[in-house]
C-alpha cells in the first residue's frame, strides 16, 4: 500500500480552556455529586480539572484519615504544567479530621505555591464572608464523624446552635439521598432555633440546584460543602463573579 507524502501543517496556539482560571479538584473515588453540581457554575474562561483519590465506601474516622497518605499522589495527577490557580480537596469530614493545614501541605508537595482549600476551610471562610456566627449543621455522617465537624466550627468562633444527621455511613447511599430529604432536614433543623446560616456537610450530598428556593423558605443562607468549596476556590483563583440562582453566597459577589 502506498501512502501519500505527509504534509507538514502550520499551527498556532492560544491559552486553551481555563484561560481565565484553571482549578484543580481532588474528588473521592466514591463521590457521585461534586462534579455534577460543579457544572451548575458556568463561568466563561473558568474550567475545573479533576483527579480521583481512592477511598472506602464506609465513612469512619479511620477510613477518612487513611486518605492523608494518598493525597500527594492524587494531587500529582493534576499536571502542574497546567498552571492551576487553585486546587481543592473534596472531602469535608476527612479534611476536618486530617486538618486543613495538613491537607494544604500534602497538596503543596505536588503543587508548591498554589493556593488550596477544602470544604470545611471553605465553609468557615464563607460564614466569615456572610457574617454568620450562629449556624445549624446538617450532616449525613455517624455521630463520631459529625462531632468533629461541629467542634471545628466552634474552634473557629462559629457557634453551632443545632446539629442533625442522617446517621448514614455508606458514601454510596449518601450520594442517593434525595434533595427533598435534604431540604426537609434543613426545614426541621431551622424550625425551632434561631441561626444566621445553615451548613449542609458532605460533598456527596445533593443540594446546589435547590439552594436558592430553600434559602427563601427558611430565611437564612444555606451553604453546602460543594457550594462553599467552589465559591472559595473561585475566590482564591481571583474570580468573584456573581452566579444568580445558587443562593446568597454565590449570588452576592462576597469575597
Amino acid at each position: 500500500m502506498t501512502l501519500p507524502d505527509l504534509v507538514p501543517l502550520a499551527f498556532e496556539t492560544d491559552e486553551g480552556f481555563g484561560a481565565r482560571a484553571r482549578i484543580g479538584l481532588i474528588v473521592l473515588e466514591s463521590d457521585q455529586t461534586i462534579e455534577a453540581e460543579g457544572r451548575l457554575i458556568d463561568l466563561p474562561g473558568v474550567d475545573v480539572y479533576h483527579a480521583r483519590i481512592a477511598n472506602d465506601l464506609e465513612v469512619t474516622p479511620e477510613t477518612l484519615t487513611a486518605m492523608a497518605d494518598r493525597l500527594p499522589a492524587a494531587a500529582s495527577l493534576l499536571p502542574s504544567e497546567f498552571g492551576f490557580d487553585a486546587i481543592g480537596y473534596g472531602c469535608t469530614s476527612a479534611a476536618t479530621l486530617i486538618g486543613s493545614g495538613r491537607v494544604a501541605e500534602l497538596i503543596g508537595e505536588a503543587h508548591p505555591g498554589v493556593p488550596s482549600s477544602d470544604p470545611i476551610a471553605a465553609a468557615i471562610a464563607s460564614f466569615d464572608a456572610l457574617g454568620a456566627r450562629r449556624i445549624v449543621v446538617v450532616t449525613p455522617y455517624s455521630a463520631d464523624v459529625t462531632r468533629p465537624v461541629a467542634e471545628r466550627f466552634a474552634r473557629a468562633g462559629i457557634e453551632v446552635v443545632g446539629l442533625g444527621s442522617f446517621l448514614e455511613t455508606s458514601d454510596l447511599v449518601v450520594g442517593r439521598i434525595s434533595p427533598s430529604s435534604v431540604a426537609d432536614a434543613v426545614r426541621t433543623m431551622t424550625a425551632t432555633v434561631e441561626c444566621d446560616a445553615v451548613f449542609v456537610s458532605c460533598t456527596s450530598v445533593r443540594l446546589l440546584a435547590d439552594v436558592a428556593n430553600l434559602e427563601a423558605e427558611v430565611g437564612v443562607p444555606v451553604v453546602s460543602s460543594n457550594l462553599a468549596l467552589y465559591w472559595h476556590l473561585l475566590r482564591l483563583a481571583g474570580v468573584s463573579d456573581e452566579v444568580p440562582g445558587l443562593g446568597r453566597l454565590m449570588g452576592s459577589g462576597l469575597t
